[in-house]
Formats: C-alpha cells, structure tokens, sequence
C-alpha cells in the first residue's frame, strides 16, 4: 500500500483547495460531532479544529484531513471515517502547542494513523 498521509485530504473525498469548511457539520461514523471551527491548509499538515459544543462539555478536537471521508457542499457537511468515542479519546487539543511543535502533531498521526484507510469513496 505504501506510505500514506494523514495530514493531506484523500483524492475521493470532495475536498476542493481552498474551500471554506469553517461552520460545516461534522458527522462521525455513528453521528454528529460538532462543527468545524477552524481549518488549516498548510502544507503537510491540514486538519480541521471542530467545535464539539456540548456533546465534550465544549471542548475542541483536531482532526487530520486524512480522516475526512466526504465532503457534502450542498449540506454543508463533513463526514469523517472515525466514531464518535474514537474522537473524545483522541489527543487534547492544545492550539498554542499545536501550532509551536512538530511533535505535537506527531501526538496526531500516531492516534489517528493507525487506522488510516487510505484513499476512499
């Protein structure tokens, strides 16, 4: 299968360079998350920041662009390839450490890479 990056939107997924996600839904493999709060596309590092609201007492999540499914434009919706627990157990969002340190990133890719299916839809 080869190498894979977790920090780059799949090929399939809808995702155009450039798009504003910023307020669209987020639904997980078994429903919805929050909405997305922030969106990076830096080189070599996109994700998304989604804003759980009350489903993690407000908390905030990072989520790499390679756990974006689908990208639905006419709904306004992102559907990534993770559940919902999968997504409160991950990394704490930190944004002044996120944007600072590469090794917080790798916090990142070492939870979320793992499973990381590859190119899909």
């Amino acid at each position: 299968m080869g190498s894979v990056d977790i920090w780059a939107f799949r090929t399939g997924s809808g995702h155009v360079s450039g798009s504003d996600l910023v307020g669209f839904k987020v639904e997980a493999t078994d429903g919805h998350i929050g909405k997305v709060d922030r969106l990076s596309e830096e080189v070599g590092a996109n994700y998304l920041v989604v804003d759980t609201g009350p489903w993690i007492f407000g908390k905030h999540v990072l989520l790499p662009a390679g756990t974006v499914a689908r990208v639905d434009f006419e709904g306004e919706v992102v559907h990534v390839d993770r559940t919902k627990e999968e997504i409160k157990d991950g990394p704490e969002f930190d944004p002044h450490k996120h944007d600072a340190d590469d090794g917080y990133r790798e916090k990142y890719a070492g939870y979320y890479g793992p499973f990381y299916a590859g190119p899909m839809y």
